[in-house]
């Protein structure tokens, strides 16, 4: 669907260039930001091995753990159905702390190992579990302390202090992360979501007897 969204984008600003006359300035302007494009990713080569690296040491460090061991609290306020001592409460604590110091690529399959163990806990495999979508909400969100691609960005385009951004980003991230959890909460709270039951399960069961030819009693 989004290729589709892109395609229209382009395709309509190409029907309005060439209705306005502005075919030219649209194709010279395409060369210019693809030209952009190519610099600015070269020159995020260096700067997010620099960052990568820092973060690689702070990771072997310890400082990762050591973050894990600062959230572990919240994450029982904030996972109230998951066991504390579940493997889930880990992943899920070491994967924020990734995503907070911007090691993005451990993040990841920290946080794919941590909705594989939520979902041996969820009752409805079909649907996503509280802790789930919490969980989610929060990556999403993306508190980070160092946003490393920012500041490579930066740096990239030739900004004079590329780590001032790091205030203001903190604070976005940590109003982001606030307002989705407070918003899943509610959500949670006054719209739960329905366990299956055997009752429930009972006219798929009786469906099947019927096809196998067995009699179904009052």
């Amino acid at each position: 669907m989004l290729n589709y969204i892109w395609f229209g984008l382009m395709a309509i600003a190409l029907i309005v260039a060439i209705f306005t006359g502005n075919a030219a300035a649209l194709t010279k302007a395409s060369v210019d930001s693809a030209k952009t494009a190519v610099e600015i990713s070269l020159g995020l080569v260096g700067i997010m091995t620099l960052w990568l690296g820092i973060m690689r040491v702070a990771e072997q460090a310890g400082l990762v753990a050591m973050l894990s061991r600062i959230l572990r609290p919240i994450s029982r306020i904030l996972f109230p159905e998951v066991p504390p001592e579940h493997p889930a409460i880990g992943a899920m604590v070491m994967s924020l702390s990734a995503n907070m110091l911007g090691l993005n690529n451990a993040a990841t399959p920290l946080g794919i190992k941590a909705m594989e163990e939520l979902q041996t806990l969820n009752p409805d495999k079909e649907t996503a579990s509280n802790p789930m979508v919490t969980f989610m909400v929060l990556n999403t969100a993306g508190v980070q302390f160092i946003p490393t691609t920012i500041i490579g960005v930066l740096a990239a385009s030739g900004a004079l202090a590329p780590t001032s951004i790091i205030p203001t980003t903190l604070i976005a991230t940590l109003c982001g992360a606030v307002a989705a959890v407070t918003t899943a909460k509610l959500l949670q709270r006054f719209f739960p979501t329905r366990t299956p039951t055997a009752d429930s399960r009972q006219p798929t069961a009786i469906a099947e007897r019927i096809d196998d030819g067995n009699e179904v009693g009052p």
